[in-house]
């Protein structure tokens, strides 16, 4: 029995996607999910939030590339090359394009989720992009990916293999999704006390309280000619502002670096819980100290400044705290670093930031511009509702265990996701037994 076998050997299909053109039917604002190669990931993971959709027809006259539950995606070209996830129910009905292959295992033969993760695999995924590093579009054919090579393991040994990973994965994306919930939970709280103005509405409609007696009665009992609560003012954001500075890097850039500070750029400004650790890139530690500005401190929150495509500004707002990402780390120039006055919050900030309004104002003042994007006088600039009293201070209050909770699930993910990269490739290589994985899983989870 040879060490390793063809992927080609193991699968009942290697294929790949379609772009719709216009005479298929184009792109659709909803309907069959369409999956490009930048919903995928390094670390298995799929983002539904990038997916496109087409129409069922569309969908149907691509039939070739419609994916099953179960199916392998990898990206074959490009910027993502390497990157995969599995395709699970939750996905489907799906399709894809030609920079993403479908690979459809034969069940009998090997399991499909230890064949993704030995895909994953660090040292798998450099062997790879080193092949194609010299190419202006560097990329795999269908031809090569047959042509991978696969451990040829024993497939009960293969699931046990992908059971103890999985378990790993499994929690982190538990995580993910509480951390959803947590989030949506509390953005529901902010809106209702912030946005919809709920206890001032429930006063003035005769309706029982349903916040703490202390709490309820610090809203006011009816909304003024501006449709806000009486009392409450709008202001300039600059008017709340104890800190807003971005940051810096090397002349000459950061891409010589590989070890140092970490430094976060406009691309990993994602949202609250979110961070590609794959993306880190790192100033060096004297050049970190020289900074007067643009350290990061913990619950600081972070803005999206510019950096986009041509006439084009999409806002993003992120928190980060607590460990998460780092514990040290640097902005560069493209991202803004922001503290509130202590009255108001970092908390109240953050959801003020990301509600509907205030990232359609940051859309408008941010686009028109040769590099779309917001200077510090249009930050300062956006419009913020304030209330009387200690309203505000309250509702960081009440939004805290929802944003520590969300942090401690973030830095608890990290610890799992270095358990995990720590021991796909020995056990692909046989280095560590599937027994002792086993019991360091169990240990982490």
């Amino acid at each position: 029995m040879s060490e390793f076998v063809p992927l080609a050997g193991l699968c009942l299909a290697i294929t790949k996607g379609t772009t719709p053109s216009a005479s298929d039917g184009g792109f659709s604002d909803s309907g069959i999910n369409y999956i490009k190669s930048e919903s995928l990931s390094y670390d298995g993971s799929i983002d539904t939030n990038k997916f496109a959709f087409i129409s069922d027809e569309t969908n149907q006259r691509l039939k070739r590339s419609i994916i099953k539950d179960g199916d392998i995606l990898y990206s074959i070209a490009g910027a993502n090359l390497g990157k995969c996830g599995i395709a699970r129910k939750e996905h489907l009905p799906a399709n894809t394009n030609q920079a993403v292959a479908i690979i459809r295992i034969d069940e009998s033969r090997a399991s499909n989720r230890f064949i993704s993760f030995f895909l994953r695999n660090s040292k798998f995924v450099q062997s790879v992009l080193g092949s194609v590093a010299q190419s202006a579009q560097p990329n795999v054919n269908l031809g090569e990916i047959g042509r991978f090579r696969i451990p040829n393991f024993p497939l009960s040994e293969q699931h046990a293999i992908a059971s103890v990973l999985g378990a790993l994965d499994d929690k982190i994306e538990l995580n993910r999704r509480m951390n959803e919930t947590l989030e949506a939970t509390a953005r529901a709280i902010f809106k209702d006390w912030f946005v919809d103005f709920g206890p001032t509405r429930a006063k003035m409609e005769g309706r029982a309280p349903y916040l703490p007696a202390d709490i309820w009665s610090l809203f006011p009992d009816r909304l003024d000619d501006d449709g806000k609560p009486e009392g409450w003012r709008i202001i300039q954001l600059g008017q709340l502002l104890d800190v807003l500075e971005t940051g810096g890097r090397p002349k000459g850039g950061v891409s010589s670096y590989f070890t140092g500070v970490p430094s976060v750029g406009a691309e990993s400004i994602t949202g609250l819980g979110k961070f590609d650790f794959s993306k880190t890139k790192f100033v060096p530690e004297e050049f970190f100290n020289s900074m007067n500005k643009g350290h990061v401190q913990s619950r600081d929150v972070l803005l999206y400044k510019d950096g986009g495509k041509p006439g084009l500004f999409e806002p993003h707002v992120t928190l980060f705290g607590d460990g998460f990402p780092f514990s040290k780390f640097a902005i560069n120039e493209h991202v803004y670093r922001m503290r509130a006055v202590e009255s108001y919050g970092q908390n109240c900030l953050y959801f003020w930031l990301s509600t509907e309004s205030v990232e359609a104002e940051m859309r408008i003042k941010g686009t028109g511009v040769a590099i779309p994007g917001l200077n510090s006088t249009q930050v300062k600039s956006l419009s913020v509702v304030v209330p009387n009293g200690e309203i505000a201070k309250q509702l960081n209050l009440a939004l805290e265990p929802f944003v520590t909770r969300i942090l401690a699930n973030c830095n608890e993910s990290k610890t799992l996701a270095a358990t995990r990269d720590f021991l796909l490739p020995k056990l692909m290589s046989g280095e560590v037994r599937v027994k002792d994985a086993e019991k360091l899983v169990g240990e982490a989870i």
